[in-house]
């Protein structure tokens, strides 16, 4: 019995054993993973990449997160292989972290203290607006001072940089972390190859010293652009009979207008960002400014989607108001081409203008899209430029087509932080195989727009264009069948192609044979284009924006192409 007794009670005393040291084995392994298990405030992901690796609680390698992310950091500190770790409750999960990789300090998120230009890049003058301070060029270094915001990715917005004696804000987007990588250039899938074919010959700069890296396209949640644009033209002076043209479009299969915001010497209203940059613009509105903004809401209400067109390096008005950034002659005034003035592309100033009216236009006036017209240098003048009998006001030695691509990323950039699109307009030639002479490139320009809208009018070709034995401009389909072979050569080419929305001939011709463009030319124009895939639909061309034609053409538009 007393055995017994005894058995027991070395049994007991056994588990109560047991018992302790389970528990001072779990004591000491809250003790190992809970020191210090008091939290501190929220911190951050800290680093010079976008993204931090956590490890587990055995130091394993677990996981990437965005720096800026915010985490719960302990005060418990481990050191392994003279690493420090810390640890963090990141998404309820708790994880180690370098010390390295933590802060407290938003400021001290980022730990860059240089970059390196990929791209050619506006510096701005401060981290929210559009205005410009200057221009950096592929391959230089800047000293990184700070940031404005992260991306959800951990990228950097803009950064807050030293140029020389310059402090201003560049687009994280075009920076990289070495000078080797920033003098590459993009050749996936042979594209260099094929452009470096590509001539230089007309004197508007080398195809090959455009930026050809991927640009993002956009898509906006609240403002859905048609996949097929089916468009008629309203001057400044025609919108005012918006009525009439949304009962056209109603019935003649039309979802979307151009409208004019800004044309030379005919400024649609009387825009604030006009009686800032330029009165003389401001003096000359076509439309109150109210009843434009009415106008164009009539449309939006009725289904349509808004494009508001300007006109950007000719404008006679912006020159008359300063000179300074105008073309000008051997004696230094202003050089009229064809009867106007042209502000040169060079001028960044002439920029800014134009898009903060673009700006304004988005999110006063409501347009879905921004397109901009003669985004270009004033075709035939190269002779004049070489001889020295122009002077183009290059103030930071750019190439002419180089100026006019990073002209399309600072719209574009800026029109797209609003949720608006970007079209560009350029000439029928720009799809040709060189760098046309007034700095139109189709690749470079569809890299990065949103929508490229050629100009193919028939009556501005040579008569027998593309070996074709008819005169061209009789034969709408034989042309525009030929150039869109063109147009679909540059857009395979490139990693991210633009929308191709194109403008039709919807005038009667002003070239000897005459000939009438009636609803089978113009047909003829938009079935050509179909035919070759290029499907993001057309806009009609009529100076006039004379309704009597379109309704004389309306089949045209009825009609379903496929």
């Amino acid at each position: 019995m007393h055995k017994r007794r005894l058995k027991k009670s070395v049994k007991r005393f056994l588990i109560l054993i047991i018992l302790i040291v389970a528990v001072i084995v779990l004591l000491s392994f809250i003790l190992k993973h809970n020191k210090g298990v008091e939290k501190t405030n929220k911190s951050y992901v800290s680093s010079e990449t976008t993204l931090v690796k956590l490890y587990d609680l055995e130091h394993n390698e677990s996981t990437n997160i965005a720096r800026g992310s915010e985490v719960i950091k302990y005060k418990f500190k481990e050191k392994v292989d003279d690493i420090i770790y810390i640890k963090i409750k990141y998404n309820d999960k708790f994880y180690l972290i370098k010390e390295e990789n933590i802060t407290d300090s938003r400021e001290s998120i980022i730990k860059e203290t240089e970059m390196f230009v990929r791209t050619s890049s506006t510096i701005y003058k401060d981290e929210l607006s559009s205005k410009i301070l200057s221009f950096v060029k592929k391959g230089e270094r800047l000293e990184i001072l700070g940031y404005d915001k992260l991306n959800s990715d951990g990228s950097v917005n803009r950064y807050k940089i030293k140029y020389n004696d310059i402090e201003g804000y560049v687009y994280g987007k075009y920076l990289v972390f070495s000078k080797e990588e920033s003098l590459k250039v993009y050749d996936e899938n042979g594209i260099q190859e094929y452009i470096k074919k590509m001539g230089d010959t007309l004197g508007a700069g080398s195809a090959v010293n455009l930026d050809f890296y991927p640009y993002e396209k956009p898509k906006f949640e609240n403002n859905v652009m048609p996949d097929e644009v089916r468009s008629i033209y309203i001057n400044s002076g025609a919108v005012k009979n918006i009525d009439a043209y949304i009962e056209f479009a109603k019935n003649n299969n039309i979802n979307a207008f151009v409208i004019d915001i800004k044309d030379n010497t005919s400024p649609a209203y009387n825009s604030p960002v006009m009686k800032e940059y330029s009165p003389t613009n401001y003096n000359h509105a076509l439309n109150d400014y109210e009843d434009y903004k009415a106008y164009v809401k009539k449309a939006k209400d009725a289904g349509i989607y808004v494009i508001g067109r300007i006109t950007t390096f000719k404008d006679s008005y912006y020159v008359e108001d300063h000179k300074e950034t105008a073309i000008k002659n051997s004696a230094g005034d202003p050089f009229s081409h064809n009867g106007s003035y042209w502000p040169s592309a060079y001028n960044r100033s002439v920029w800014e203008f134009n898009v903060e009216l673009a700006r304004e236009a988005v999110k006063e006036i409501g347009f879905n899209e921004i397109q901009f017209d003669y985004v270009r240098f004033p075709d035939r003048t190269t002779t004049l430029e070489r001889n020295g009998t122009i002077n183009l006001s290059n103030t930071y030695n750019e190439e002419k087509a180089g100026a006019i691509q990073s002209f399309v990323m600072y719209a574009c950039d800026e029109i797209h932080a609003l949720g608006a699109y970007v079209s560009i307009d350029v000439f029928g030639e720009s799809a040709s195989n060189y760098v046309t002479a007034y700095g139109q490139f189709w690749a470079a320009i569809s890299n990065v727009a949103d929508v490229i809208s050629g100009m193919p009018y028939p009556d501005h070709f040579n008569a027998h264009e593309y070996g074709i034995k008819e005169v061209v401009w009789t034969v709408p389909y034989k042309l525009l069948t030929a150039w869109g072979d063109y147009v679909v050569s540059k857009q395979e080419i490139i990693p991210t192609p633009a929308v191709v929305r194109t403008w039709i001939q919807t005038y009667n011709t002003n070239k000897t044979p005459s000939v009438i463009y009636d609803a089978e030319k113009i047909s003829d124009q938009i079935q050509a284009l179909y035919d070759n895939g290029l499907k993001g639909g057309y806009m009609t061309w009529n100076s006039s924006s004379n309704l009597t034609k379109y309704k004389e053409v309306s089949y045209a538009f009825r009609k379903v192409y496929k």
